[in-house]
């Protein structure tokens, strides 16, 4: 909660400095590498800083929070606080960190702001930095905790004993412990970072979501190859795609991520589309394995059934469940799937039964269509859990 004090400052304050996040963020960004080099090189994805959306993620989840304390002082808004803790998790962020990215962040404000920047107004947005550093600081050491890790120390060898192409774009690869030890606990949903070493000397990491069920001696991951598109192909995708082959030994850090399945006997509905199939596919895996027999609508677009990674798994799933539906849209369709309907997903027509939990996973785009459809149908907001790739863009915009 902001003070007495740092809430009028604020609340006059936050439309300058919101008009002015964008110049701010990306002039901090430059000052922090240009002081830490080795944070671009080896731990911030370099394709989203070239893109600015790094930039936007932050700016929007700096206004976001600041919104809140202002708006919503009782409440914390946990969404937020944590998917961004569960990122840093699994990036192994310290807690020294933040003071390097409030040096550098506070020199940027008062670079672009100027004479605005009183000492009642730094004063007033330090309490506003901190109040989020110290809230996110909490939730990433109970993380860490609960992963039976020090601090950061997230990273584990892992081996590559399988690989399979999915699809032209999307190859899976199966990793057991290099050491021999068990693999870690997992929730179905849940994500690894994967750090590797490319040609330049730099270790770029990437979040990729366990795509079977927990409880194996061995994990999954599908990786897709980011294609550029105009804008430069993805460092990590087209490195694994290239060169990771079984016997081949991969950092991996611990499983975090909030998008995790409930476990409970409520109606599902796992919406998914592209690649976002993946974090699906570990939860029906687990419904099936544990023999739920709750009811679960499944939702999936994508491109064609030849772009649709695991496929013949993916409807194998869910003919497994005895109280299970299937529903696709292909943009498309072709002959291979007369049980797929042209173009993009709608779920305005499902039959949604009360006391649905939504999971959904894929393009900002579409999770924001299918929220919207879901929350006008009557699915209260809380009932409803996404996953973002890359950074969260949706942020203050729910």
């Amino acid at each position: 909660m902001l003070s007495e004090q740092s809430v009028p400052v604020v609340r006059a304050t936050l439309p300058a400095v919101g008009a002015a996040i964008g110049d701010i963020t990306t002039l901090f960004y430059r000052k922090l590498f240009d002081a830490h080099p080795e944070l671009l090189r080896d731990l911030f994805n370099r394709g989203n800083q070239a893109s600015g959306e790094q930039q936007r993620a932050l700016a929007g989840s700096i206004a976001a929070f600041a919104g809140t304390l202002l708006e919503r002082p009782d409440a914390r808004p946990d969404a937020l606080l944590s998917r961004i803790a569960h990122k840093h998790a699994s990036l192994g962020i310290t807690s020294e960190q933040y003071k390097i990215v409030h040096r550098h962040l506070f020199a940027a404000i008062a670079e672009v702001l100027g004479d605005a920047v009183t000492p009642e107004v730094a004063a007033a947005w330090d309490e506003v930095y901190w109040l989020m550093a110290n809230a996110l600081v909490a939730v990433e050491t109970r993380l860490y905790q609960e992963a039976g890790v020090a601090e950061g120390e997230v990273w584990r060898s892992m081996e590559i004993t399988g690989r399979r192409e999915e699809t032209p774009d999307a190859v899976s690869l199966v990793l057991r412990p290099a050491d021999g030890g068990p693999t870690r606990p997992f929730l179905p949903g849940q994500y690894v970072s994967v750090r590797s070493s490319l040609p330049d000397g730099s270790r770029q990491i990437r979040q990729y979501s366990l795509s079977a069920a927990p409880g194996r001696t061995d994990w999954r991951i599908t990786v897709k190859r980011v294609r550029g598109d105009g804008r430069p192909e993805g460092e990590v995708s087209s490195w694994l795609h290239a060169h990771a082959r079984p016997g081949d030994v991969l950092t991996v850090s611990a499983p975090f991520g909030d998008l995790a399945l409930a476990e409970d006997d409520g109606p599902l509905l796992l919406a998914s589309a592209g690649i976002g199939v993946t974090p699906v596919l570990a939860m029906l895996d687990h419904l099936a394995a544990t023999g739920s027999t709750r009811p679960v609508t499944v939702v999936h677009a994508d491109r064609s059934p030849a772009d649709h990674a695991h496929r013949q798994e993916h409807l194998g799933l869910v003919r497994a469940l005895p109280d299970a539906r299937l529903h696709l849209w292909y943009e498309e369709p072709g002959d291979a799937a007369p049980e797929a309907a042209a173009g993009r997903a709608d779920v305005t027509d499902l039959e949604l039964l009360p006391g649905l939990t939504a999971y959904l996973c894929g393009p900002v785009p579409f999770m924001r269509a299918v929220r919207g459809d879901l929350l006008r149908r009557g699915v209260p907001a809380e009932a409803v859990h996404y996953e973002v790739f890359g950074p969260d863009l949706w942020l203050g915009r729910q």
